[in-house]
């Protein structure tokens, strides 16, 4: 089955921005978008956010504090900036400052375009946050190019930001209305929870060679054609997700008990009526396994157990 929408529909990665490289350095242009009134700025307090009536709040420059400084890009003709501020820094009560998670359920269909810029900026953010001295040196960092790099005042020697890659995958059995989906619990996960398995690729692997080894290590089963679906940032802290189906060669489930605490095979009527009922509940909205269960499922999920 497939949905009427054209595939692969990661929401996360419908509405890029034209991230505007060649201008990170070009500092006389840089100053006057500071100065334009028609520019919106995203003030990140640390890593975090602060909503304002359910809705991300972008300022102008005069409202936005001092920080530093970086450029998003353009988006229909129209600069964004982000300002990382320290947190105890932050304007307002420090309760309304929130996480990325926090913030992506506020991210409607009407908002969904804003979500790659928040990802830039949250993911920029992180890793100022977690890139403090020089790892060859130990020196200190200076923000240079607009916020995407970091240059250690005494070597001299560059920083630029990491992405780790990570797979998650809809593993399935079977063909047309036998086809079954795996889906896994973490341990850490409330009861009813479900989604699809995920893991990072290690160094010398090839993403689809991750995606075969983290389903035999978490449960057990056996991968044989793995096909790309998507990608979507991830920067929590530092990921990108990378989305991919696979076909089984077996079926026999035996969870690793560490990470995955249970783990089945759904058919669709059984995950239908599950999902009515409020039994199951599976990422809904702009997630890129919400994509992948609802590419498998074959139209649009609704339902208790999934809002």
């Amino acid at each position: 089955m497939t949905s009427d929408r054209t595939l692969p529909h990661v929401a996360l990665s419908r509405h890029a921005h034209n991230r505007l490289g060649l201008r990170r350095t070009d500092e006389e242009w840089l100053a006057a978008v500071r100065r334009d009134p028609a520019t919106r700025v995203l003030v990140v307090a640390g890593n975090r956010l602060r909503p304002v009536d359910g809705e991300v709040r972008w300022s102008s420059p005069d409202e936005a504090p001092d920080g530093t400084l970086v450029l998003l890009g353009d988006r229909d003709e129209v600069v964004h900036l982000a300002v990382i501020v320290a947190p105890e820094d932050a304007p307002g009560d420090p309760e309304e400052w929130i996480p990325l998670r926090g913030v992506l359920g506020l991210l409607t269909d009407d908002a969904a375009d804003q979500a790659p810029l928040l990802m830039h900026a949250i993911g920029l953010a992180e890793w100022h946050h977690a890139t403090r001295f020089c790892p060859r040196c130990g020196g200190d960092l200076v923000s240079r190019a607009a916020g995407h790099e970091l240059r250690c005042t005494q070597c001299d020697r560059a920083q630029f930001p990491r992405t780790d890659p990570a797979v998650i995958m809809a593993i399935t059995h079977g063909e047309g209305d036998d086809e079954t989906i795996l889906l896994g619990r973490n341990v850490a996960w409330p009861a009813g929870r479900w989604s699809t398995l995920a893991g990072f690729c290690e160094p010398g692997e090839t993403l689809e060679d991750a995606v075969r080894r983290e389903v035999d290590e978490e449960v057990g089963v056996r991968v044989g054609e793995v096909s790309y679906f998507g990608s979507q940032p991830w920067p929590l802290p530092a990921s990108l997700m990378l989305g991919f189906t696979g076909k089984a060669l077996t079926t026999e489930i035996d969870v690793d008990g560490a990470e995955i605490e249970e783990a089945r095979w759904w058919t669709r009527a059984e995950f239908e009526a599950a999902g009515r009922s409020g039994e199951l509940v599976v990422p809904r909205g702009i997630s890129i396994s919400s994509s992948l269960i609802e590419s498998w499922f074959g139209r649009p999920l609704d339902g208790p157990g999934w809002d």
